[in-house]
């Protein structure tokens, strides 16, 4: 039986901005437990529901000192959820608040205090993990503190840890001076083979400089790091470590997304039933948004966070001409206030072609996967991306740019062979993005039967943690 502690900044349903939460939700779960013992430990924000809250125990506690700030109280509580022991750090001081990441100066003595927290309760728990797995720069520093700081301690010696880039873009960058008093780690750390960055000190680099394997959440996207145009300035050090690095698809959780049985839809569906199905959730849709109710309008969907990253800009420059055609807008999400303003200036002045939902609510996100006939993603760069792989699940057909994850999970449409699960275009570029969306329209509207045999292509194939899971497990025997 092998330990494994996954140490994330937030996870589902607990705590969630994005993927990784919803990755470090479903993972643990996936994994044979007759194999592994996987446990996971976040941060205790404040910020949790009070339903979640209301199963927490006070496990224990223990002190801990911080750098030059300090000693500070490390409180340990518990639960088990859905067949696995969660633990989560508690200090109010770091994790008080409505939302889990503020300025970036307070969020890194945040993480240096979580991360070097991890290791400090081990002890306490009683749980000796084999391998820590570590997500994205918030716990970077956990290989960096076994290392510098926990091996005198036979306890430690011999766990071995993994450094899962879910995006490369966040780092966790600021000053050495600063660095080193947030964290107490000794100065030959912050040298240029180590967590030295352009002269500042950088977290996630430490981590990937620390970990025995470095994972990211998709194939393609672990060959992009090793460029200067994905690597974020650290594609050096990645080429240096590509024998340590590989990519793993992430899955989603085929319970909680399901069409048949998601009770937030206004019809239930399946791979055989989903004409009747999504007409129906269209329909509910289109009143819940104060639309036009029309069943044969093609419905083109965006779930996203309203960024440059996620090719934004390019729905800027198209969108005048791609609201001359038949087909109805719906965005939801939140961001950039250049993109908020500017989807509901299209709302104002489009009425019921365009509905802008400036907001992330996850019951109507659910009903717009159900209720949409393609979901639009043109990122820049997308590490893996969920949303095509809900979409997918949903029978909605994802447009999307060639990138990352997008490339690796969407399978381009070929009217020759009849073959495909969604439309794709190659360069960064609006013009080509309007053309695929007219041809995906083409299809829509003039061939029916070949969009339908799309949708169901797309639902039957298998994105669930299944597969990935065995490529973790793989990859945590690898570690002896």
């Amino acid at each position: 039986m092998k330990n494994i502690l996954f140490a994330a900044s937030e996870c589902v349903p607990f705590v969630k901005t994005g993927g990784l939460a919803d990755v470090v939700g479903a993972l643990p779960k996936s994994l044979d437990k007759s194999k592994y013992d996987v446990r996971v430990i976040l941060p205790d924000y404040t910020c949790i529901p009070q339903k979640f809250r209301s199963r927490f125990t006070y496990f224990g506690h223990c002190y801990m000192d911080l750098g030059e700030l300090g000693n500070f109280y490390v409180g340990i509580m518990t639960c088990e959820y859905e067949g696995i022991r969660y633990y989560y750090i508690d200090n109010e001081h770091f994790f008080h608040g409505e939302k889990l990441y503020s300025d970036i100066l307070w969020d890194i003595q945040k993480f240096s205090f979580f991360s070097k927290a991890v290791l400090s309760v081990l002890p306490v728990i009683g749980f000796r993990p084999d391998i820590i797995h570590c997500h994205d720069w918030q716990t970077a520093l956990i290989p960096v503190f076994l290392h510098e700081m926990f091996q005198d301690n036979p306890f430690f010696r011999g766990i071995r840890t993994v450094m899962t880039i879910h995006n490369l873009k966040f780092q966790g960058v600021w000053d050495i001076k600063t660095m080193r008093r947030f964290t107490g780690l000794p100065g030959h750390v912050f040298v240029l083979g180590r967590m030295e960055f352009h002269k500042d000190a950088n977290m996630l680099k430490g981590g990937l400089v620390y970990a025995d394997r470095i994972t990211t959440v998709s194939d393609s996207y672990a060959q992009e790091i090793k460029m200067p145009y994905y690597g974020e300035g650290l594609d050096g050090l990645l080429n240096a470590k590509a024998d340590s690095l590989s990519g793993i698809l992430n899955g989603i959780d085929y319970d909680l997304y399901n069409p048949a049985t998601d009770s937030l839809l206004a019809a239930n569906y399946d791979e055989t039933s989903f004409e009747e199905g999504k007409k129906a959730c269209k329909l509910a849709l289109q009143r819940e948004l104060g639309m036009p109710e029309d069943p044969d309008v093609m419905m083109l969907a965006m779930i996203t966070r309203l960024t440059d990253q996620k090719g934004l800009d390019l729905v800027e420059w198209v969108l005048e001409r791609l609201l001359t055609s038949r087909v109805q807008l719906v965005i939801i999400g939140t961001g950039d206030p250049r993109y908020e303003n500017l989807f509901r200036h299209y709302e104002w002045t489009r009425k019921g072609q365009v509905s802008a939902n400036i907001l992330f609510n996850e019951a109507r996100a659910h009903r717009l996967y159900a209720a949409a006939d393609a979901m639009l993603m043109p990122s820049r760069f997308e590490p893996c991306g969920l949303t095509q792989l809900i979409s997918l699940r949903y029978g909605t057909v994802p447009i999307v740019r060639e990138t990352g994850g997008l490339r690796d999970t969407v399978q381009p449409y070929n009217w020759y062979e009849q073959s495909g699960t969604g439309f794709s275009f190659a360069n960064y570029n609006a013009d080509e993005m309007l053309q695929t969306i007219f041809y995906a329209e083409q299809v829509f509207y003039d061939n029916p039967e070949a969009w339908k045999s799309m949708v169901k292509r797309g639902m039957t194939t298998d994105f669930s943690w299944n597969a990935s899971a065995k490529k973790y497990e793989a990859l945590y025997d690898s570690l002896g």
